[in-house]
């Protein structure tokens, strides 16, 4: 008995159908892929806005010192030339600056403004004691010093997993490890602000960064390319509490919330659906190596410490 043959049009349409379900697997795929790993950076300003109000007239003729000190994001790794770093901008607008910028810098409102900058990419907490804070010489009472600080974040980080968690490289830590270290921290900072205070006897302000999020509060740093860490959210939290408390404790010390400011901006930045996604600016302001900022993070980063030290600094001159 002779089979009935299948019709052409009947075989047609079931490849149709085939290649249309592929094409839009295919296609799922690629949007899945570019929601969960696009990081664009985008162009133009980035961060809040800064009022020209308190740039309108000069601050002081004392003689001020910006000083840096800490790690690389002080230092400005990951920043291109031409002055693009948090501190250089803080210093004097750039070249290529954006208008709405033009001349709100530190050296537009203190003409007597000394630049020091001991930041150290790579260092942490402990190393900044022991090799930024020997090179501090005392000034005269006549000068003033504002100082800008990013510390703790290579304590948190390093060694990337690659060794045993310890104090000053901690990545992998298990919380119920870590209460010593975060003791030592505090005591670092206290040690950091007393020495600063001695350099600069005429008054100082410090005003230093928390540590900033690149999962965005998730945690899930292995889609940025490193080993998981269950704890490594909430040791964190641990370290930015005791920066917090800080600068609670004194007058002299402003925190500036780098973490809150960079939320929404790390490996998340696309992801609509996200707790922290930015709708206005869905872009990433981090560098190649995940722990430094790119040249729009540190547009954004210059801004909050700028409106902070606009805030506070005038008055104490």
């Amino acid at each position: 008995m002779e089979s009935t043959p299948i019709p052409r049009t009947s075989s047609r349409r079931r490849l149709i159908l085939l290649v249309s379900l592929g094409a839009v697997f295919l296609l799922l795929v690629a949007l899945w892929t570019h929601f969960r790993f696009a990081r664009p950076v985008g162009s133009g300003p980035a961060g809040p806005s800064v009022s020209r109000e308190p740039f309108a007239k000069t601050w002081s003729d004392r003689k001020v010192v910006l000083l840096g000190l800490g790690d690389s994001v002080t230092q400005g790794l990951g920043a291109t030339t031409g002055g693009l770093s948090y501190f250089q901008r803080l210093a004097r607008n750039p070249a290529n600056e954006f208008p709405e910028m033009q001349d709100l810098s530190l050296s537009s409102v203190l003409p007597n403004l000394e630049l020091q900058n001991l930041a150290i990419s790579g260092t942490t907490s402990i190393e900044c004691i022991d090799y930024q804070l020997p090179k501090l010489v005392p000034r005269d009472n006549q000068t003033f010093g504002i100082v800008v600080m990013t510390t703790g974040g290579n304590d948190v980080i390093h060694n990337y997993g690659r060794t045993p968690a310890r104090e000053g490289a901690m990545y992998g830590a298990r919380l119920d490890q870590i209460d010593e270290w975060v003791k030592n921290f505090d005591s670092r900072l206290e040690q950091i602000a007393t020495r600063v205070r001695e350099t600069f006897p005429g008054g100082c302000q410090i005003f230093i960064a928390n540590i900033y999020d690149p999962t965005d509060g998730d945690g899930d740093i292995i889609y940025a390319g490193l080993p998981a860490w269950a704890d490594g959210v909430q040791v964190l939290q641990a370290y930015n509490k005791v920066l917090s408390n800080f600068a609670d404790r004194h007058d002299d010390v402003t925190l500036i919330d780098m973490r809150g400011e960079f939320l929404g901006h790390g490996i998340h930045c696309t992801h609509f659906w996200h707790h922290a996604y930015r709708k206005t600016d869905p872009t990433y302001w981090y560098w190649d190596n995940l722990e430094d900022p790119n040249d729009r993070g540190y547009d954004a980063l210059r801004r909050l410490f700028l409106n902070e030290i606009a805030r506070v600094v005038p008055s104490k001159l």
